[in-house]
């Protein structure tokens, strides 16, 4: 049985992991996980009570109880190797013997749901909308850096996506993920559902020209015309890849939902959206 390194697994010197700064005691197997740490306050809102809260740079928890479940909130920040952070202590604060530096015997299965925030690039995907990420697909080539069966990736999908867009070398190469099935349904039964795609950057990894041009200024294109197997890619944003892929990987129930805030077939833009992601919180909260 492999002793994982301290320099592998930081463990703080009270206890905690390092990046979070939570105990093993302290997090649910039922989380839900947001980008903006005041957004773990606002879901927090919800709970009938509140066990801890922990805090440390762009890493927020709450845990507590919602109608008999007890739940963690987690925000990550942005990006998917935030989600390579958040995902890795989650899993290691519920599997992982923090004394003996060993795997438990017994795995522990967390439900992962992130809610999020994203732009619609589709006409059943405007300014408003709820939409499940049924796959995602990773632009930001983090998952690849690990071992990963190729039975868990949809590899005919991301090679038919590949070839649509004639994907240069110059980039890192895309894989997609399944959501689990069991969740997109729970959760997102009366929702969009379709392939979003997961950028490592805001701006020009999502066809975004402000003044640095864009190294492939037709990617959006094609990216908007891809269809498999009646599936569309509805959105993007900057984490669900991760969420799916290393969840996946590591043995977890995980998907991404998110509230469509940018339209970028109408080219308009909903920055006043806390009421739409509050209505999205309150669904996920009665469904997970």
């Amino acid at each position: 049985m492999r002793t994982i390194p301290a320099s592998e697994l930081i463990i703080n010197s009270d206890g905690s992991i390092f990046h979070l700064h939570v105990k093993p005691e302290q997090i649910a197997t039922t989380i839900i996980l947001v980008g903006d740490p005041g957004r773990v306050t606002m879901i927090a809102k919800h709970f009938d009570s509140i066990e801890c809260e922990v805090s440390s740079r762009e890493f927020h928890t709450i845990t507590g109880m919602y109608k008999d479940k007890r739940l963690s909130c987690v925000s990550h920040g942005i990006g998917p190797d935030n989600i390579d952070i958040v995902v890795t202590e989650l899993d290691a604060l519920v599997n992982i013997d923090f004394t003996t530096r060993t795997a438990k015997a017994e795995h522990t299965t967390l439900t992962l749901v992130r809610i999020g925030t994203s732009g619609g690039l589709q006409e059943i995907s405007p300014v408003g909308t709820y939409v499940v990420s049924k796959y995602s697909m990773g632009f930001d080539g983090v998952l690849n850096f690990y071992e990963t069966p190729t039975d868990l990736l949809e590899m005919d999908m991301e090679n038919a996506f590949k070839a649509h867009a004639e994907w240069s070398p110059r980039l890192t190469s895309p894989y997609c993920v399944k959501a689990d099935e069991e969740l997109v349904e729970r959760i997102g039964f009366d929702m969009v559902k379709g392939i979003t795609i997961a950028a490592p950057g805001f701006y020009g990894p999502q066809g975004r020209y402000v003044r640095a041009k864009l190294a492939f200024p037709h990617l959006n294109e094609k990216v908007m015309s891809f269809k498999y197997k009646g599936d569309v890619i509805t959105n993007f944003e900057m984490e669900s890849s991760m969420v799916a892929g290393l969840g996946k990987l590591l043995g977890h129930k995980a998907m991404t939902v998110c509230a469509i805030i940018a339209g970028r077939v109408s080219k308009n833009m909903n920055t006043n959206y806390k009421g739409s992601i509050e209505g999205l919180v309150e669904k996920v909260l009665e469904r997970i």
